[in-house]
């Protein structure tokens, strides 16, 4: 052993005589033989284990989790080597080519900001960039909103459409009188979870109808107008999620007119603004029919769909109040939610939505790229229709160019999906829902020989 690893063996020795507690002596210790010089023993016996090392870990009855229903669909996905595999399960844009997109209006405002030398990396205030709240009250309730115009809005930066949700749940059940909310059914999966750990109670009403894979408006009617007086209520603002399934402008004024008369509060989900139909005017309609009658709400906006955001956790939760004064006591609760949960928001995808939003160029280059993207996703519905029409496969599919948005509820069963997943790798919640912004071109033709064969082979 050369000089510098016997210092080494001594340094290693001394430190292990500080840690290791001796025995103490027995009677005998005086006439006991002598251990060996530490410096001839292997320095790696001469390490003490750790006290913990005996005992098993304080975490080992935790159960496994189960695989969130929606991005579990994607790990299975990731795991299947075939060629031929296609995800339809997660709800975000890709491109006739099947890649991720960022807008080029994205691309252009990240660029400004990193050419800005003003800006700074400091904490944003509790509510989040004040631009970026007054420009998404402003997208989602109208320019000339008497709620805007009046100071009635409370809105404050998000974690996306979740985080949205969740602030204003949490809100809700600290200082409503009421906390039962009543949400669709089907709805988004994570819409129960959310509401629940926020304090509110959920059940839920009516919505779709299987028979004919479209509104169940009666149904609706009267769950709703069953509900207690002051009861929160769900509404999906479009693109109903999972079923692409919305209300006319003739059952929305219903909606409303039960909703104000009941003294129930809606609250609306704003994850596909522009997304739709490709009019974000258009799509905030359902949301503005409540403004306008002066009455009051809440709306959770997302970024992530119709700029495609999604990584950013961008979103706003707006309140409409009844009046002035009372917008501002509201922000002054938000922040003491929001406080403990988060802090304040992140900084940068914020300011994206603020720099397109605010220059009127950027505004239209967006709308422009937002409307070839709405307009893929409708051509994707026609091309799949089609192809199942000239298969000659069993059952009216008009339902797929009905509905809109950016999923389809198929109406295929879990053992569809299944065998559709096992022989043809096709990758979809096994609720049947589908996202058409993972078709292409080139995907349609498998998809419509999977559902083919699913429907004729499988009960």
């Amino acid at each position: 052993m050369d000089a510098a690893n016997v210092r080494g063996v001594r340094r290693l020795s001394t430190l292990v005589r500080h840690l290791i507690v001796p025995s103490p002596p027995s009677s005998s210790s005086s006439s006991s033989t002598e251990a060996p010089p530490m410096a001839s023993q292997n320095p790696n016996d001469l390490v003490a284990p750790s006290p913990a090392a005996a005992f098993s870990s304080v975490f080992a009855h935790v159960a496994q989790g189960p695989e969130d229903p929606i991005l579990g669909v994607t790990v299975a996905y990731n795991k299947d080597p075939s060629p031929v595999k296609v995800n339809l399960g997660v709800g975000a844009y890709r491109t006739e080519e099947g890649k991720p997109l960022v807008l080029n209006v994205v691309r252009k405002a990240e660029q400004m900001l990193v050419n800005d030398p003003s800006r700074v990396k400091e904490y944003l205030p509790i509510t989040g960039l004040a631009d970026f709240n007054k420009l998404s009250a402003k997208l989602i309730f109208g320019a000339d909103s008497p709620a805007i115009q009046e100071n009635r809005v409370a809105t404050v930066q998000c974690l996306s459409g979740t985080g949205s949700l969740r602030v204003g749940g949490e809100f809700l059940a600290r200082h409503y009188h009421e906390r039962t909310i009543y949400i669709p059914l089907p709805t988004w999966g994570n819409h129960p979870k959310v509401f629940t750990l926020a304090g509110l109670s959920v059940k839920t009403y009516r919505y779709y109808d299987p028979a004919t894979r479209g509104l169940n408006f009666q149904g609706l009617i009267e769950d709703l107008g069953a509900a207690p007086s002051g009861a929160i209520v769900l509404l999906h603002a479009c693109a109903h999620n999972p079923t692409g399934v919305d209300p006319t402008p003739e059952q929305w004024e219903q909606i409303r007119q039960l909703i104000r008369s009941k003294g129930l509060l809606p609250f609306f989900d704003s994850a596909y603004q522009g997304f739709a139909s490709g009019s974000l005017d258009a799509d905030a309609q359902s949301v503005r029919i409540f403004v306008a009658d002066g009455g009051e709400l809440l709306t959770a906006q997302s970024y992530a769909k119709n700029m495609g955001l999604y990584g950013e956790r961008v979103g706003a939760l707006s309140i409409v109040c009844r009046s002035a004064d009372v917008a501002v006591r509201v922000e002054s609760q938000l922040k003491l939610v929001i406080r403990p949960m988060y802090s304040n928001p992140p900084i940068h995808g914020a300011s994206i939505v603020a720099t397109i939003l605010k220059d009127r160029e950027t505004y239209n280059e967006w709308t422009i790229e937002l409307k070839a993207m709405a307009d893929r996703i409708i051509s994707m519905r026609h091309q799949l229709f089609d192809a199942l029409k000239a298969r000659g496969t069993p059952g009216d599919w008009s339902h797929i160019i009905k509905q809109i948005g950016m999923f389809t509820f198929t109406g295929l069963n879990s053992q569809q999906v299944a065998f559709m997943t096992k022989d043809f790798h096709i990758y979809m919640t096994s609720d049947g829902r589908i996202s058409m912004a993972g078709l292409s071109s080139k995907t349609v033709p498998h998809l419509a020989d999977a559902i083919h064969a699913a429907v004729t082979t499988v009960n």
